[in-house]
């Protein structure tokens, strides 16, 4: 596709950057891009992937806006309390950007329908709050051979990686099983920075245009973790694990399951 006047005006800032140019900026606007969860994560992720010009974002959530949701996701405003996200965050994109195409599911990511809601998008990001979409994500996008960005928070810390399927280390290799209910405690027990949420979204949001554009080095293999307080970022190198349950050599987990949800992420 040629960009037209408009787009060669509002991506301009791209089109100069040598690992980027024009032909760069066609890839990010042919994109498929589905990110689950409308939330922390998913609000500067949505932000940054319309902003970037990503042709058709889709964006699947059950949940309706809270107040207690607004102080970290941003994609929402006070006036849309009680409303969808996932139409809260369409109109916040259509205003934004009108290159991007945005295809909404109110509803949340389950064992029957997490394989049909991820076909046809060409990289998956995980926006959820949860142990249970975290982990069918996961093992979807490797039944289905879908690239995808993995991220968690919870009170002053996040960790984030991304998933190769076939080339590197998935979700459980590193954590086999979830932990059980209660195990950890949630957000609305223990708390979240707000900003924590803008600082993984946003990594979750490089690397998805980082895959696009086939540039840089991604964080496959390696678990980003973050910690706020200390300001600290740090680099733990994963092995992609022989005995894997989902992506080993041989695999017990074949079909999705359901588990039971216990809200908040992982525990680092």
């Amino acid at each position: 596709m040629e960009l037209n006047e408009e787009q060669i005006h509002r991506y301009s800032r791209h089109l100069i950057l040598a690992d980027v140019g024009i032909e760069g900026q066609q890839k990010i606007l042919e994109a498929k891009v589905l990110v689950i969860g409308a939330g922390g994560l998913g609000s500067p992720i949505l932000y940054y992937l319309a902003a970037a010009g990503v042709g058709t974002i889709g964006i699947v959530d059950g949940d309706v806006v809270d107040m207690t949701n607004l102080q970290r996701q941003i994609v929402h405003f006070t006036s849309d309390i009680d409303r969808t996200k996932v139409q809260s965050a369409k109109e916040k994109i259509n205003l934004l950007n009108p290159d991007v195409q945005v295809h909404i599911r109110e509803e949340r990511v389950e064992a029957d329908n997490a394989l049909e809601i991820i076909s046809g998008y060409d990289f998956i990001v995980d926006g959820t709050d949860n142990f249970a979409a975290k982990y069918l994500i996961n093992d979807a996008c490797i039944i289905t051979k879908k690239p995808y960005s993995h991220a968690g928070i919870l009170r002053f810390n996040g960790q984030t990686m991304t998933v190769l399927p076939g080339e590197s280390a998935c979700l459980r290799c590193i954590f086999p099983e979830p932990p059980p209910p209660d195990a950890v405690p949630t957000c609305s027990q223990a708390g979240v920075l707000g900003v924590l949420a803008g600082v993984l979204g946003t990594l979750q949001a490089t690397e998805t245009l980082k895959y696009i554009l086939g540039k840089g080095d991604l964080l496959a293999n390696r678990l980003q973790t973050f910690d706020a307080l200390k300001m600290e970022f740090r680099n733990l190198k994963i092995k992609k694990r022989v005995e894997c349950p989902v992506c080993g050599e041989s695999p017990q987990i074949t079909s999705l399951i359901d588990y039971e949800q216990t809200v908040c992420d992982l525990k680092l």
